[in-house]
């Protein structure tokens, strides 16, 4: 289950080879010793909201501070609890879907990513 949320839940965060609308970014900076950046923001995704597929070229870590329920592209709905934790590797596809009920998702995120090249990118499959 915690793969189901990591691959479905982390995608609110984006378009597919765009930044995300509900993405505030809050710190950036380099990772020392690397050619890789640290990226600290918070997203809200509300009612109606609807993720995309998308993928990062390194790793993202989430924390949920506000849950809700999404729905998945086949029709499945989701409860996600707050208090969820996950990690989500380096060019893992996850997101396509979109919040139902009436609660807010709030989570923040840490990305550690290959400097120079998008946040969020198209994955290839």
């Amino acid at each position: 289950m915690k793969v189901v949320l990591g691959i479905a839940l982390t995608a609110m965060l984006a378009t597919a080879a765009k930044d995300s609308t509900f993405r505030k970014e809050l710190k950036r900076g380099d990772l020392t010793g690397t050619n890789m950046e640290i990226i600290t923001s918070i997203s809200e995704l509300k009612p109606g909201d609807v993720s995309m597929r998308h993928i990062h070229h390194g790793d993202e870590s989430y924390y949920f501070l506000e849950g809700g329920t999404i729905e998945l592209p086949d029709g499945k709905q989701m409860p996600i609890p707050t208090g969820t934790v996950g990690l989500n590797v380096r060019d893992t596809p996850h997101g396509a879907y979109k919040v139902v009920g009436d609660k807010a998702i709030k989570l923040p995120t840490v990305h550690i990513v290959d400097k120079g090249k998008p946040l969020y990118d198209t994955p290839s499959k």
